[in-house]
């Protein structure tokens, strides 16, 4: 993959957030998403020690998390 192919990849997942940018973004607070990390149960990028979530993640755990109705 190039260097370019790869640049736009990552455009395309969107940006990295914080911890604390993911918890306002899904309404909830920190220790909720620091728990889902712990538990594994949301993909997570590691940048050095810090750690960061792509918004298209925290959107496929909603989508997953979606309960349709009956009707």
């Amino acid at each position: 993959m190039t260097r370019r192919a790869a640049q736009d990849e990552a455009l395309d997942r969107g940006p990295l957030l914080t911890v604390a940018q993911a918890g306002e973004y899904l309404g909830t607070g920190e220790r909720f998403i620091r728990r889902l990390i712990t538990e594994r149960r949301i993909a997570y990028v590691k940048v050095g020690k810090y750690v960061r979530l792509e918004r298209s993640a925290l959107d496929a755990l909603v989508d997953a998390g979606r309960v349709h109705s009956q009707r």
